[in-house]
């Protein structure tokens, strides 16, 4: 991965799409444009919509909600998050989130630049007709993720 620090501008509308069936996400910013200081992925997701409870070992993560309402599962905490609403998540903390009654978009940056490869790979095997709990556990510690909680019924 070249690096590249100069400064840059992504557009609205521009940037990579990742597209993961029911929800897509865009790349903004990844770990070759920032030098490896942060990866940044603009996702637009359907109600009800959401991940395990999971940790991520090696980069902090921050929501900021643009559209809609986000319910925050932070260690033993359910936040409601509407639009205009900052989450950070350390490093090692177990997180999860389910999207509010209406569609809605969030912007997710982690600290240092990781992640990106965790959405391609889990688009790849979306691709298929099954996809198991196994298989989705390990694409997870490939990228130091580790799914701590019950798998949701709307991640995939």
């Amino acid at each position: 991965m070249a690096e590249d620090p100069r400064a840059f501008v992504v557009l609205p509308g521009e940037g990579r799409v990742i597209d993961l069936g029911e929800f897509g996400m865009t790349v903004k910013a990844d770990a070759g444009r920032t030098a490896g200081v942060v990866s940044v992925l603009e996702a637009d997701e359907p109600p009800g919509f959401g991940p395990p409870v999971h940790v991520h070992h090696d980069t902090a993560e921050v929501f900021y909600v643009l559209e809609g309402e986000y319910v925050m599962y932070l260690d033993d905490r359910e936040v409601v998050c509407p639009a205009g609403s900052f989450v950070f998540i350390p490093v090692g903390a177990p997180h999860g989130f389910r999207v509010g009654n209406v569609p809605s978009r969030k912007l997710n940056f982690y600290f240092p630049a990781a992640m990106i490869g965790y959405f391609d790979d889990l688009a790849v095997a979306l691709r298929r007709e099954e996809v198991g709990d196994d298989e989705l556990a390990e694409i997870a510690d490939t990228y130091s993720m580790e799914i701590v909680g019950p798998p949701s019924e709307r991640y995939v």
